[in-house]
């Protein structure tokens, strides 16, 4: 086992003190960065990169060259699950992702194979343990997954959605249909991130990115419900050390006591919610993640900092903090207000940690 040289992500989701506040940004190995952007037309096309496994080592660690980060994070996509279940992943340039297949009914649910992680979704632990080779111990690496219902909407829609009107109806009018899918589902991401664990992820990351579409009792029952037994199956002991689960539900601020009690060591904030009042509900019992505006960066160096300097002041002193975007970076940001911003969390954090 590779000693771990900078633990300070893994000790902020754990609670423990730091002499500063980690930093990583969702969507930290992207399209802003030109070295992604060449290294993308190489492969081919973005699921090309993500099979390719020197070339998804390649582009998870360029940022770290770049930035002084405290984590990788898995170069993949949330959509290799119901790739790995037969839907048929494909994604058309300014569109996003689209599948060939739907699941729009009980014989649909009925015929999703049960997946086996390591042996279908083999390239991504290949990608896991080359990376976590090529870190050597410098910083851990952040496996990850969608959540049962995010990676549902998609396989009902078809793709994105605006109004999720297809998911809306299987799942009121059908409840039981798609209790089932999510079953289904949440059996598959237990399996795929603890695939991942075994392969060398020191943290996993839950992103459910349309939770904040649902009702509040709906987000309960078809979402949360969900993710607590995801969360409950995994593995969270390895290498000797505890595996830190972070939940991260976009538009979810309503919902932060319940995320709480999910049982995962961290919640992730999008950039809606207030972290201060974050803190006062939920902070004594997990750590919390974010959540500055990724259109922030669009902003001069100096206000990007003003930004860092007002979320950190809102946390407040002690640990339990890990900064980052309130979603992922977006492709057009200049990589030089990437770096003011991760270099503001760096430079202004430590007044935070002193310790008496």
């Amino acid at each position: 086992m590779t000693e771990l040289k900078n633990d300070r992500f893994l000790r902020a989701l754990m609670r423990q003190p730091v002499d500063r506040t980690p930093v990583w940004m969702m969507r930290q190995a992207g399209r802003y960065l030109p070295e992604y952007r060449a290294t993308r037309a190489r492969a081919g096309d973005f699921l090309s990169l993500c099979k390719n496994t020197p070339l998804a080592c390649e582009v998870t660690l360029q940022p770290l060259e770049r930035f002084p980060l405290d984590a990788a994070i898995l170069f993949s996509d949330i959509l290799t699950i119901p790739d790995a279940l037969g839907l048929g992943l494909y994604f058309e340039t300014g569109e996003g992702p689209k599948f060939r297949n739907t699941i729009r009914s009980a014989a649909d649910v009925a015929a999703l194979p049960k997946m086996k992680a390591e042996v279908d979704l083999d390239y991504v632990m290949n990608a896991v343990s080359t990376i976590r080779s090529a870190l050597n111990g410098s910083v851990p690496l952040i496996g990850f997954s969608g959540s049962p219902w995010t990676l549902a909407t998609y396989m009902i829609e078809g793709g994105s959605s605006k109004d999720f009107r297809e998911a809306k109806k299987l799942m009121y009018g059908q409840p039981e249909v798609m209790h089932q899918l999510l079953d289904h589902l949440a059996d598959s991401v237990i399996d795929y991130l603890n695939g991942q664990i075994r392969a060398g992820a020191q943290a996993v990351q839950i992103f459910d990115t349309w939770g904040g579409v649902l009702s509040s009792w709906a987000y309960q029952e078809f979402s949360l419900d969900y993710m607590k037994k995801i969360v409950a199956g995994l593995t969270r002991e390895n290498d000797g050390r505890r595996v830190p689960v972070i939940l991260f539900t976009k538009n979810g601020g309503q919902w932060l006591e319940s995320i709480a009690e999910s049982g995962a060591d961290a919640v992730g904030l999008d950039w809606t919610t207030d972290i201060g009042n974050a803190r006062a509900r939920i902070g004594d019992r997990v750590a919390l993640q974010g959540n500055m505006d990724p259109a922030m960066l669009y902003a001069p160096p100096e206000r990007i900092r003003q930004e860092v300097a007002d979320i950190l002041s809102r946390y407040g002193s002690g640990p339990g903090h890990i900064f980052n975007l309130g979603h992922g970076i977006t492709p057009d940001v200049d990589p030089e207000h990437a770096g003011a911003f991760i270099r503001a969390v760096t430079e202004l954090s430590p007044e935070y940690h002193q310790q008496d």
